[in-house]
């Protein structure tokens, strides 16, 4: 089995509206609750063998910070510019191209595709990842390209707000 972390960006700021989208930073709470989100992962021994993340600046740094805590080497985060706003169908077949070596993969990036994922995994289906969570799916497949929709089961979902955090 593999099992599969979908992660939303933490909370991002629309101060700057001249800003392109792709560069929009993380907030002071966004900051906060990556670094939370992180502790939380290091707690229940949660250390991906690959993390992938959308290059863009929210997404990069949510990633960068929850690595950070869990001890998983920056260096070795995997920028891939297609997760920034990907569908579906995209992110499907990034996660089916992955090496058979990872077992435990971590993805971030941005809705509505995180939540559009989830919901074409999981059995139990969520109206919304807010920001800064993690969905965790045990799925019933022995290779990467072998993913299909519904093949995932439930095994966590936790948010800032859930878990004491201020989203």
């Amino acid at each position: 089995m593999k099992i599969l972390y979908i992660v939303r960006h933490a909370k991002s700021s629309w101060d700057q509206v001249a800003l392109d989208d792709f560069e929009r930073p993380l907030t002071d709470r966004g900051h906060r609750n990556a670094i939370m989100l992180g502790k939380l992962l290091k707690e229940q021994k949660i250390i991906p063998d690959l993390l992938l993340s959308s290059p863009a600046t929210r997404a990069a740094m949510t990633a960068r910070l929850i690595s950070e805590q869990i001890k998983y080497s920056a260096s070795d985060i995997i920028f891939d510019p297609k997760i920034y706003l990907a569908s579906t169908p995209l992110l499907f077949d990034i996660l089916r191209k992955l090496k058979n070596e990872h077992k435990q993969v971590m993805i971030v990036g941005h809705n509505p595709g995180m939540t559009a994922l989830v919901n074409e995994l999981a059995v139990e289906q969520v109206s919304n990842l807010p920001t800064c969570s993690i969905y965790g799916l045990r799925l019933k497949i022995k290779a990467w390209s072998e993913l299909s929709k519904k093949c995932g089961q439930k095994i966590l979902f936790e948010y800032p707000k859930k878990v004491g955090g201020d989203n």
